[in-house]
């Protein structure tokens, strides 16, 4: 087996937590997905319609900058990929950061934090992004998931 990556998104932090408790229980590398121009607690705010993310989410279209860049992506046969779930879906710098890469020929499974908001259909959204790579379904975790818990789940792949 080649090489595994988990590369997350995180707003809050909480994603962040996740993604290093995966890569840590798996012996991934780890790459945050970084966006040019930080979030800030304003532009989190989902119950404002004009809000960053608000306005970036209504617009399938939106692909926010990213900062950072992973390093020889041709190395990775699986790549993780943890966001928070926004509006059902994954965030659209989720979408700008499937479209950066060439991802044929690898395993991508997306990894979600959320207090209650299903993954949706993130995984179908991310394989449209990703035609030649195989996307997974992903799931959403509980922020309490042992490391146990998501080494088992990432077994899978």
């Amino acid at each position: 087996m080649g090489k595994t990556l988990v590369a997350y998104f995180s707003a809050s932090g909480v994603t962040a937590k996740m993604a290093a408790n995966l890569a840590n229980a798996i012996g991934a590398d780890i790459h945050e997905i970084e966006p040019e121009v930080r979030y800030t607690n304003d532009d989190l705010n989902w119950q404002n319609n004009q809000s960053r993310s608000s306005v970036e989410m209504n617009d399938r279209s939106s692909r926010p900058a990213i900062q950072s860049h992973v390093e020889n992506m041709a190395q990775y046969d699986r790549v993780f990929v943890g966001f928070p779930v926004w509006w059902y879906r994954e965030p659209s710098i989720i979408d700008t950061f499937m479209e950066a890469y060439d991802l044929s020929g690898k395993k991508v499974i997306p990894f979600a934090t959320s207090g209650i908001s299903p993954i949706g259909d993130s995984g179908k959204n991310m394989q449209a992004l990703a035609p030649k790579a195989k996307v997974f379904d992903g799931k959403r975790f509980e922020t309490s998931v042992s490391a146990a818990e998501l080494k088992a789940w990432a077994d899978q792949f």
